[in-house]
C-alpha cells in the first residue's frame, strides 16, 4: 500500500451487509471503487467520492485492497478467480464472506503465487451493526498483513481478532453462527413452553429478557410471529452449521450437541409454515 496516502479501496458485494461496511469505508474517506452485478446496487453510492469499475478486473488493477462480501463458496471462487490476475503484487484480499475455511486457503495459495495477500475476515453483526461502525471481524492470516488494513477494517469495525492463520476467522464464524441457531433453537423451546403452560408471551419475554434466561437469540427469536419468518436466515445458519460439523465429523460431540439443539428451529424456518406456533 502506498506508504504516505490512503489505500485505494475497492468493494464487492453489496448486498444488506456488504452495502453499509463499503458505505462506512467510502464516508471514511478512502478512495473506493465498486462494482456490481446489477447496476442499481451501485445507485445508493452515486451521490458519494466513490468510482464505479466496469468489470471485476477493472477493479482488481485499480485498488491496493479488495474486499469481498458475496454469499457462497462459489461466488469467492469466481470473484476471486477474476480478481487475483489482475490484482498488482503486494496488494490485499480482503474474504468478509462466511464460507469454508478451505476454500480461503485456497484462494490465498494461489494469490501467493501472484504475490497478493489474503485475510479471510468473516464479520458479524449484520446491516444494524455495519451501519454504526460495530461490527466484530474475525480474521484469519498475518498479522502484519492485518496491521496494515487496521485502518480500514476500522471503519466498519467495534472488535477486530487476529485468530490465526487463514482460514482461522471461517472456522470461528461458523461457531458464532452454530451456536446462534441452537440458541435461538433453546429460546424458541422455551416459548413453545410458555405457550403450553398459558403463560402471556410478551409477558414471558418481558421477564426472560430481564433474568438470567437472557440471550442475543432470544431477542431475536421474540421478534418474529412464528419461525416461518426467519426461512431465509435459517437457510444460511443451517449452511453454517452443516460446515462446522462437517469440518469436526458427524461424531463429535459439540456438533451433536449444537445440531440438537437446533434442528426443531430449523425444521420449523425451512417448512415457512404460517401455524399457531408462538
Amino acid at each position: 500500500m502506498p506508504a504516505n496516502s490512503l489505500p485505494t479501496c475497492g468493494f464487492i458485494g453489496l448486498g444488506s451487509q456488504g452495502a453499509p461496511m463499503a458505505r462506512r469505508i467510502v464516508d471514511a474517506g478512502f478512495p473506493t471503487v465498486l462494482w456490481a452485478r446489477r447496476p442499481a446496487s451501485l445507485d445508493p453510492y452515486r451521490d458519494t467520492a466513490a468510482r464505479f469499475a466496469g468489470t471485476v478486473e477493472e477493479l482488481g488493477a485499480t485498488c491496493h485492497v479488495v474486499g469481498l462480501c458475496v454469499v457462497n463458496d462459489d461466488d469467492v471462487r469466481e470473484m476471486a478467480g477474476r480478481l487475483l490476475p489482475s490484482m498488482r503484487s503486494g496488494s490485499t484480499l480482503l474474504i468478509h464472506s462466511t464460507v469454508h475455511p478451505d476454500t480461503c486457503r485456497s484462494v490465498a495459495e494461489h494469490a501467493a503465487t501472484t504475490g497478493v495477500r489474503v485475510l479471510d475476515a468473516p464479520v458479524s453483526g449484520g446491516a444494524p451493526a455495519a451501519e454504526l461502525g460495530e461490527l466484530t471481524v474475525m480474521v484469519g492470516g498475518d498479522e502484519r498483513v492485518l496491521a496494515e488494513v487496521r485502518p480500514i477494517l476500522d471503519t466498519f469495525a467495534g472488535l477486530i481478532v487476529r485468530l490465526g492463520e487463514v482460514g482461522s476467522g471461517q472456522l470461528v464464524k461458523l461457531i458464532n453462527n452454530s451456536l446462534l441457531v441452537a440458541n435461538l433453537g433453546l429460546a424458541d423451546a422455551a416459548l413453545q413452553a410458555g405457550a403450553a403452560l398459558g403463560i402471556d408471551r410478551q409477558s414471558l419475554v418481558t421477564l426472560l429478557k430481564a433474568s438470567s434466561g437472557r440471550s442475543f437469540a432470544l431477542d431475536v427469536r421474540a421478534r418474529m410471529e412464528t419461525p416461518a419468518g426467519f426461512r431465509h436466515g435459517g437457510a444460511l445458519l443451517r449452511k453454517d452449521l452443516n460446515l462446522l460439523s462437517e469440518i469436526l465429523g458427524a461424531d463429535d460431540g459439540s456438533a451433536i450437541r449444537l445440531t440438537a439443539a437446533a434442528q426443531g428451529f430449523l425444521a420449523a424456518a425451512a417448512a415457512g409454515s404460517s401455524s399457531n406456533r408462538p
